[in-house]
């Protein structure tokens, strides 16, 4: 067997990484749930709950990707020599290999439609009206095409191997990501109306603060905007190097794609207040804020359309951010599939990733044939099931499966005074009972 991939340093790991956290849920869901959950008592306690919740279930996944060095099957099922915990550990990961699968199939989707709008202020740029007018048309050739188009980049991504392809593409593409949304926040924050929405977003309701749908939605946005549950970081840290220090990678992580979060607020919030001011509803009947693919299709480029010629360079480069932060997170969701195909059937890479890529870009196809019937499904099944379930299976083999001297001992490298630390006096217990609780108490709520 070919070596495995590793990454070349920390700050490759670091980006593809956040890049994996940072996507299209962050730059659109994080900040609407803030302003429909009191502003700046929702960040309070999104922050808290990334670091008390987020943070040890993504070391339980950093912690047994790295110990096993395999994708998520394997590491799985070889954590432990019982036979009854092999076979758990099995069909655990088969069903983080299949939930990475499905979450990609619709994720590609949403990515072709974000690629869409890319392109149509580009082809208005260029005066090709009738380009133009088919890139904002809903129609299978539309979605087929895009889809397709973002299935191929991520293939060639993955297809290159970790350091080359992974870490290569993630250096160039989270830097890019970043620039765009502080020089579109830079220019929004000089429209009027942008300060209620800055307002709206940083000035506390301390009256929200003990409101338990606050709480669960903080808690829940605070785990999945980790891409935790389908095995990305555990393959994520399968190729980090020995002389890392895992919980000093794994904070950094959780600072990064908050700290992404927090400044994508900065961004949204105040558009969608400016574009308010300028005649667009974003309210909806109820009084409520529109959020998701209302806010991203039908508000914002309602904004862009008001401003004149500017509009289509501001919505060239906020669907140029929206394609990229969707590419950095289907890299690693691709990567599951690939990673198993390469480790457990001999593959190469290259034919792993077209062979895996193939598979979710028909999976996809048959989504956008039966849209109506097929796409809220998928999305359903797996992250308001799929996801919590495996994050407390994942917690569980890190708190139960793995013996704590393995545990102690993995931890070690990269950092060999861990024992005496705050980290190692709480973790393991936090790992085995707080962490499946609380997500568990999501998943609760989640199906009310």
């Amino acid at each position: 067997m070919a070596t495995r991939g590793q990454f070349s340093s920390k700050i490759g790991f670091l980006l593809a990484a956040a890049g994996s956290a940072v996507g299209l849920g962050n730059i659109w869901g994080f900040p609407t749930q803030a302003a429909s959950n009191g502003g700046a008592a929702f960040l309070l306690v999104y922050l808290i709950l990334a670091f008390v919740l987020a943070y040890p279930a993504l070391m339980a996944e950093l912690t047994i990707g790295r110990y096993a060095r395999a994708n998520v099957v394997s590491a799985l099922s070889g954590l432990h020599p019982s036979a009854t915990l092999k076979r758990a550990g099995f069909i655990v990961g088969l069903c983080a290999l299949t939930v990475a699968v499905l979450i990609l199939s619709f994720y590609a989707i949403v990515a072709g439609w974000m690629l869409a709008e890319f392109l149509s202020p580009a082809a208005q740029l260029l005066q090709w009206d009738s380009g133009a007018s088919w890139l904002n048309a809903q129609s299978f050739s539309r979605n087929a095409l895009m889809c397709g188009a973002m299935s191929a980049l991520t293939i060639m991504i993955i297809a290159r191997g970790v350091e080359q392809g992974i870490e290569a593409w993630s250096t160039r593409l989270m830097p890019a990501l970043f620039l765009i949304l502080l020089g579109m926040i830079a220019y929004v924050f000089t429209q009027q109306g942008a300060l209620a929405g800055l307002k709206a977003y940083l000035i506390p309701d301390l009256s929200q603060l003990g409101n338990p749908s606050l709480i669960l939605s903080a808690m829940g946005q605070a785990f999945f905007s980790l891409s935790l549950g389908v095995g990305t970081m555990l393959i994520y840290g399968s190729y980090l190097r020995d002389t890392d220090n895992l919980p000093r990678m794994g904070a950094a992580v959780t600072l990064l794609d908050t700290g992404f979060a927090f400044t994508a607020g900065l961004l949204i919030l105040p558009a969608i207040y400016v574009a308010q001011t300028k005649g667009v509803t974003v309210f909806n009947d109820a009084g409520v804020l529109i959020a998701g693919p209302d806010l991203i299709f039908q508000v914002l480029p309602a904004l862009f359309a008001t401003m004149g010629a500017a509009g289509n360079w501001l919505a060239l480069a906020f669907f140029a951010l929206m394609s990229i932060a969707a590419l950095t997170s289907a890299i690693s969701l691709l990567e599951v599939p690939v990673s198993v195909a390469v480790e457990r059937w001999g593959l190469s890479r290259p034919l792993a990733a077209l062979f895996s890529g193939g598979i979710i870009f028909a999976i996809s196809l048959l989504v956008i044939w039966q849209f109506d019937a097929l796409f809220n499904g998928v999305i359903t099944l797996t992250t308001v099931y799929g996801q919590p379930l495996l994050g407390v299976a994942l917690c569980l083999f890190a708190g139960w499966v793995m013996h704590r001297h393995q545990l102690l001992k993995e931890l070690s490298n990269g950092h060999p005074e861990i024992e005496s630390t705050w980290f190692w006096k709480l973790w393991p217990f936090y790992v085995k009972f707080i962490c499946p609780a609380l997500i568990l108490i999501t998943f609760v709520q989640s199906l009310r």
